[in-house]
């Protein structure tokens, strides 16, 4: 999965021709079932069953190994989003990418669940994170081309919404074929593929005006000048501190139940992500919500993202002191709560603290490194750290980073 800018020459002032149409011929609700499968497949098969194919490979090495191929695919699918990015503007149509890369979906699958060796587990869930990144690339290219301004909040949380909905269906697949994981492969493809058919018969498109993506060289001084805004620069650090601790325990949930978490009898360790997903899920859209709402409401954005980093770190002590089930429950809860408040309000501050009004697509653009960034290094960090300190200390680890998530939001200037 990757969280990069799809497209650099995106326009984002408004929307294309056909927006209001599109808009009126239900493509809210396409949106949220496009976004809901991709990461049903993000989560399902790079949480449960990748993990358990990989233990099923070498038990003794599954940390490290895991840590390798999450890592490697991050790096890869970081690099090739704004490449099918670029390659979808420079075509002027989306909807032929999101249908070819749902529909490469399925054989993509079909090889993940073919291969019996480390290294063609890593190339072929590279290849996996390729088609779905020309699909995701081209999936969130559709609110910028097609939404008009009046509609970007409706739609920007039918696109959110996707996450909470696939981590929790994705979970409850991935532990339904826990024993057969390479059915469940195909049926993530198949979820995918359906829904890239779905959109791509509903929700028509014309061809826009095709654009060329800015060179590496101007990508790298856009990146260079933005991060010399002090406000700007607090803000993508606060973020990336967040992220790296969030991703480095929640690439490993499934271990960190098998070999840390004491179990009620009779519960698999699948069937408990199964259960922790829908509870964080949960507490997310609540927190999003509520988040969201009461930040408007006091016009306080840095009180509340600080407040949520915190939050997210006391979460990660939880499960460091105790080793029981409730303690897992109790972390599932805590975090969701503090990592939907965290996102929805950070982003509203961030727009808040962008370098220049003209320049927004591309700084936003910039900022998303600090999500792809630590996603990329967070597997091998978590794998040392495990390899050496067990789980309490990652999550002690991470629960460090949070809190110096929330002080970096105190800098800030700008914004109260």
């Amino acid at each position: 999965m990757a969280t990069s800018s799809p497209g650099t020459g995106t326009d984002v002032t408004g929307a294309g021709p056909s927006a209001p149409s599109a808009t009126r011929r239900g493509l809210l609700p396409l949106l949220l079932v496009g976004n809901t499968t991709m990461y049903t497949l993000y989560i399902g098969v790079g949480g449960v069953l990748l993990a358990l194919q990989v233990e099923d490979v070498d038990p003794a090495n599954k940390v490290a190994n895991l840590g390798l191929v999450a890592g490697v695919s991050a790096i890869f699918a970081t690099v090739f989003n704004p490449v099918a990015g670029a390659l979808s503007d420079r075509s002027g149509r989306r909807n032929p990418w999101i249908l070819g890369g749902g529909l490469l979906a399925v054989p993509a699958m079909f090889l993940l669940g073919s291969v019996h060796t480390v290294l063609m587990i890593t190339i072929a869930w590279c290849l996996g994170q390729a088609v779905m990144n020309v699909y995701q690339a081209a999936i969130t290219s559709v609110v910028p081309d097609r939404v008009p301004m009046t509609a970007r909040g409706k739609a920007s949380a039918a696109v959110g919404l996707g996450l909470p909905f696939g981590s929790t269906l994705g979970a409850l697949i991935g532990a339904a074929f826990s024993d057969d994981y390479r059915t469940g492969y195909l049926i993530f493809g198949a979820l995918v593929a359906a829904s890239a058919v779905l959109f791509t018969s509903c929700a028509r498109e014309q061809r826009m005006p095709a654009r060329q993506p800015l060179p590496v060289r101007e990508q790298l001084a856009a990146f260079a000048g933005a991060l010399k805004s002090h406000d700007f620069r607090w803000a993508f650090i606060g973020r990336a501190l967040l992220i790296l601790g969030y991703f480095a325990v929640n690439g490993f949930l499934l271990y960190i139940i098998k070999d840390h978490t004491v179990l009620p009898a009779g519960l698999k360790p699948e069937d408990a992500v199964a259960v922790l997903m829908p509870v964080t899920s949960v507490a997310m859209i609540v927190s999003t919500v509520l988040g969201g709402y009461l930040s408007d409401r006091f016009d306080r954005r840095k009180l509340f993202v600080g407040a949520s980093a915190a939050l997210s770190a006391v979460a990660l002590v939880i499960p460091a002191v105790s080793t029981s089930w409730a303690a897992m429950l109790a972390f599932a809860t805590v975090n969701g709560l503090a990592f939907g408040c965290y996102m929805a309000v950070d982003t509203a501050l961030v727009t808040m603290v962008l370098p220049k009004a003209e320049d927004a697509a591309r700084d936003m653009g910039v900022l998303n490194i600090a999500n792809a960034g630590p996603q990329i290094v967070a597997p091998f960090i978590a794998s040392l750290i495990v390899g050496f300190g067990g789980y309490t200390t990652l999550f002690l680890v991470a629960a460090g980073l949070a809190v110096l998530g929330a002080l970096a939001v105190r800098p800030i200037r700008s914004v109260r």
